[in-house]
């Protein structure tokens, strides 16, 4: 068995801590779901922080730290780098990690802050021929990826709802240069599981399914009008006559949850639960049909979300499978939220 060395840049959140957080499904960051893969060898953590890069030796004395991914790079050349550094440096530390020329990339979601950065990221893998795996979690669990192929029993699909309900700010145009506005963090999860599963219904490049944007149910900060902390932005699609994607930032609790119905079934999904519906026989009404649960589905008690990111990434490398996510579809992400926006700062004027 082969084993492939790895990095991981930037020691927060997603990058270590939240594989302590007991309440989630391990592993839930980059360090724990490397270190769980017996294909993969963790060699080296790197962050500015120093205390962190101490606790983090603390807990990890095999595994070399650095401040920096060059001091990094004058010691190993890993791999897999991984990117998980917060939105504001994203651009300089893949520039960084793709030109050392590893055998993948992973990058955090999202892609960059911004199209123009996100391009840049683009042309630098295609000139050193880096392949870049996005983490976009969903695409990589068993409960989404269930979903996707469960779409082919529903019918024609006739209406997808997606909702984000958070208690951050949904967008604040001061917030541009760091990307801490639910939008960006939170919405290109919820924008990117849509196009995944229009993808699942045809092979088609996703960022095309979707045009004719309206955007409805605009509700602003009442203390200040730049603020925005709900919105609908509807659009159509030849696979699907209504997408809805409904986001709030100013809910006092989270949930993500997506909705698909078609002509003969629907699908329910969302954080922690995964229903699948049928076309039946009524019971309440005769010679009718009613949609009822779909027992036939059993799902894995785990969902594997980034278990599955980090198998999906040595299977590639191993020549066994395609990346679930790349960079395209995750710049497809990314465009239809820069569009939002724009219609945003259109509807302000």
């Amino acid at each position: 068995m082969k084993k492939y060395s790895a990095a991981v840049v930037g020691l927060g959140r997603i990058g270590w801590t939240l594989g302590y957080d007991k309440k989630r499904e391990q592993p839930a960051s980059h360090v724990m779901a490397l270190k769980g893969n017996r294909s993969v060898k963790l060699v080296a953590g790197v962050d500015t922080n120093q205390k962190q890069l101490a606790l983090f030796h603390k807990k990890n004395p095999l595994v070399k730290t650095f401040s920096s991914i060059g001091e990094m790079l004058e010691k190993f050349a890993p791999d897999i780098i991984v990117v998980a550094v917060n939105e504001d440096s994203h651009l300089s530390a893949a520039l960084e990690a793709i030109a050392a020329r590893p055998r993948l990339v992973i990058l955090e979601k999202p892609v960059a802050l911004n199209l123009k950065e996100a391009a840049k990221i683009k042309a630098a893998a295609k000139k050193n021929g880096v392949p870049i795996l996005v983490n976009h979690e969903r695409r990589f669990a068993f409960d989404y990826r269930t979903a996707a192929s469960y779409l082919q029993k529903i019918g024609g699909v006739q209406a997808i709802t997606a909702r984000l309900f958070s208690g951050m700010k949904l967008y604040d145009p001061a917030a541009e240069e760091s990307g801490a506005y639910s939008l960006l963090h939170d919405g290109t999860h919820l924008v990117d599981i849509v196009l995944f599963l229009l993808e699942a219904l045809e092979e088609k490049p996703a960022r095309a399914l979707l045009k004719n944007l309206v955007l409805t149910g605009v509700y602003r900060d009442p203390k200040n009008k730049k603020i925005v902390r709900e919105l609908c932005a509807h659009y159509s699609s030849a696979l699907c006559p209504e997408v809805s994607l409904f986001m709030s930032g100013r809910s006092r609790f989270f949930g993500f949850e997506v909705d698909v119905i078609g002509t003969e079934g629907r699908v329910c999904i969302g954080n922690g639960y995964a229903k699948f519906y049928r076309r039946l026989e009524s019971d309440l009404y005769t010679g009718f049909y009613s949609l009822g649960r779909d027992k036939a589905v059993v799902l894995p008690k785990k969902t594997g979300y980034f278990s599955n990111m980090v198998q999906n990434a040595v299977d590639f490398l191993d020549g066994k499978a395609a990346l679930f996510s790349t960079l395209q579809t995750g710049i497809n992400a990314l465009a239809v939220l820069e569009e939002i926006k724009a219609a945003l700062s259109c509807a302000a004027k």
